[in-house]
């Protein structure tokens, strides 16, 4: 009803203004002669009423009628001189059919021309009227927003503030370092200094909210701009990058708090959609630890590629049951089969690959906690080398097309037992590639933001009981994803598979898990050693402070994808791998720590456990320490 009263209320002001046009065209034509001649009289009468009815139809068909004009741009303005156009054309010839006396040239040019004008004014006068309505709104607003960064991305958080009637807080003010826009305005918002005036700004204008708004600043410029931000006390959001909007994952109005993925600045990851496509469209997919942090993401990113059907499989219901949720609400066309399944259970894995007979694997399920798994080694054994030797026999049998294993840093000259089987994993993939008509591959990265048993998630905790955050030592570094693009990089690597290598995905510098700590707890409004204290607990059994992405023997070469790199393969005993997998296959369960450490030693040559420092040691430790974990890297680029 609301609809129909506003397109009544605009066909009748047109329909003054169309006729007003007419008016006015027949009158300046004739306007030396004080009046419309006699003998055009009936030339103006028809002109007149078949004006009013072609203009207003047109306008209806044109969607002038569907469109809020508090919003109106040039698109709309040339939408109305189209439609002014076409209405003139109709009018003109019907005239000249209709009427006595055919229409002067000139009153054609000048009915065009007032038509479009009086027309075009109306629609833009509403809009003017529409924005000062909401200064007067945004003047009264509690909150006053300074936007860092005055370029396209800070022009659209000024606007989509603006488009929300200033509910969200009205823009006073930019910052930007550039020099030339000092002392210019930006929709009318003056740019107010650079990032040192920050301070001076926010207590000058009673800045209630602060944005960064630069998408393409590095981590260190955010984390720097965090900072100064963080000392003037007011809130604090982000406005994600431009590249997420034009991709469709994120909306455009999500201006957010800053989180701190957004300190690591990295540089967003590109998929080859053709390539991806290529081997997941029309495909039946297995994701095995399809409920967990990575799995689930894989599951969600290759929803995207339209594959036959995805056959989520895990061990924990009640993710499984999450996940199979969201993908049916997301993509309710797409075949999602839920499998409970123990990777362990080879009869189990069996059927199920005989079931449903997928063509591509990405297995994901493995134990990851490295402490845990030092309590627990046999269950690290049985999970992640017999789970992996089972999907992988699996997999040759019933020719699977593609199968990808989701390898970790931490296999890499492992101090730890679940890094050592997940080398041995590794080893597997590699080893069942060479007998193999399937091409099998490994992927391996660092740390995960937000994933399962991820430092950030448990720093939130610690610092919501109001700490103290722990951190293992002083020193510690890690390398980090965020799981959306580990994922993407992991369906990148799939559809580069040739057979047997381990990818290596590009991480970025190394982070200090001290500095993350840090970083958590300023975004969460406090001042680290203030608010909430930082303890170091020490180094615990299995960890190291550096990790590392290759071994001293592998090195890298590169592929056609930047942020991917392929390890050169190590020589690998078989036949002690395949007594490995024996004995685990007879005795598992009863395998005592020290058996279970002899098996992986005489498998993976480089595995030295570490027992578990001290919180604090001496800088000449620590040195000799990161000169050998240094010496192990290789020459890959992004450590």
């Amino acid at each position: 009803m609301l609809l129909r009263k506003r397109t009544i209320m605009l066909m009748l002001v047109d329909l003054i203004l169309v006729n007003l046009a007419v008016f006015l065209s027949f009158y300046i034509r004739f306007i030396e002669v004080g009046n419309i001649p006699s003998e055009y009289y009936l030339t103006y009468y028809h002109t007149a009423w078949v004006a009013a009815l072609l203009y207003l139809g047109v306008f209806y068909v044109f969607g002038l009628y569907r469109r809020l004009w508090q919003y109106a741009s040039t698109g709309e303005l040339l939408l109305i001189l189209f439609a002014v156009s076409v209405a003139t054309g109709g009018t003109v010839t019907a005239v000249y059919f209709l009427a006595p006396m055919r229409m002067p040239y000139t009153v054609t040019l000048l009915m065009w021309f007032m038509t479009g004008f009086l027309v075009g004014a109306s629609r833009f006068i509403w809009r003017l009227v529409q924005e000062n309505m909401f200064t007067q709104q945004a003047a009264g607003a509690q909150k006053s927003v300074l936007i860092v960064g005055a370029g396209d991305a800070g022009v659209m958080a000024a606007r989509e503030l603006k488009n929300r009637n200033y509910r969200d807080g009205r823009p006073v003010g930019f910052i930007d370092d550039s020099e030339r826009k000092q002392k210019y305005q930006l929709m009318g918002i003056p740019v107010l200094g650079t990032r040192r005036d920050i301070p001076r700004v926010v207590k000058g204008h009673e800045i209630g909210e602060i944005i960064i708004a630069i998408p393409s600043a590095s981590g260190d410029v955010i984390r720097e701009l965090v900072e100064i931000c963080k000392r003037t006390g007011v809130a604090l959001k982000i406005m994600p990058g431009v590249f997420n909007m034009i991709s469709g994952t994120i909306d455009t109005t999500a201006i957010r708090q800053i989180r701190v993925e957004d300190l690591l600045g990295r540089e967003p990851v590109t998929l080859n959609i053709d390539e991806v496509a290529g081997y997941l469209t029309g495909e039946i997919v297995l994701v095995t630890g399809g409920g967990g942090s990575i799995g689930s993401e894989l599951c969600r990113q290759m929803a995207k590629f339209n594959p036959q059907k995805l056959i989520v499989a895990g061990r924990g219901e009640n993710s499984l049951f999450d996940i199979e949720q969201e993908l049916q609400a997301d993509y309710p066309a797409l075949v999602v089969e839920v499998e409970i399944l123990d990777v362990k259970d080879q009869e189990k894995v069996e059927l199920i690959f005989q079931k449903y007979r997928p063509q591509v694997v990405f297995h994901a399920a493995a134990h990851k906690h490295v402490p845990l798994m030092e309590r627990n080694p046999e269950e690290a054994l049985k999970n992640n080398v017999m789970g992996t030797s089972n999907l992988a026999e699996a997999a040759d049998r019933f020719q699977v097309k593609t199968f990808v294993s989701i390898s970790t840093d931490k296999a890499v000259n492992p101090t730890s037992v679940m890094g050592a089987t997940k080398r041995i994993a590794e080893m597997i993939v590699q080893t069942t590639d060479r007998r193999s008509k399937t091409r099998f591959v490994a992927v391996r990265f660092g740390n995960v933001l937000g994933s399962r048993g991820s430092v950030i998630p448990t720093f939130e905790k610690q610092i919501a009981r109001g700490g103290p955050v722990t951190v293992t030592h002083p020193d510690m570094v890690r390398y980090f994803m965020t799981i959306p693009e580990a994922a993407q990089l992991v369906v990148q690597a799939g559809a580069m598979a040739e057979g047997g290598e381990i990818f290596i995905l590009d991480m970025g510098q190394p982070v200090k898990i001290v500095d993350l700590a840090k970083d958590v707890i300023r975004l969460s409004g406090f001042e680290p050693d203030l608010d909430i204290p930082i303890k170091f607990t020490g180094i615990r059994p299995g960890e190291k402070l550096y990790e590392e992405l290759l071994t001293a023997e592998e090195g890298t070469s590169a592929t056609r994808h930047k942020r991917i790199f392929v390890a050169k393969p190590n020589a690998i005993d078989e036949e002690k791998l395949k007594e490995l997998i024996q004995v685990v296959k007879e005795r598992g369960s009863y395998l005592s720590g020290e058996e279970v450490n002899g098996l992986l030693r005489s498998v993976v040559a480089t595995f030295r456990q570490k027992p578990a420092k001290a919180a604090v040691r001496s800088d000449s430790n620590l040195g000799e320490e990161k000169r050998q974990d240094d010496s192990a890297k290789g020459n890959y680029g992004a450590g």
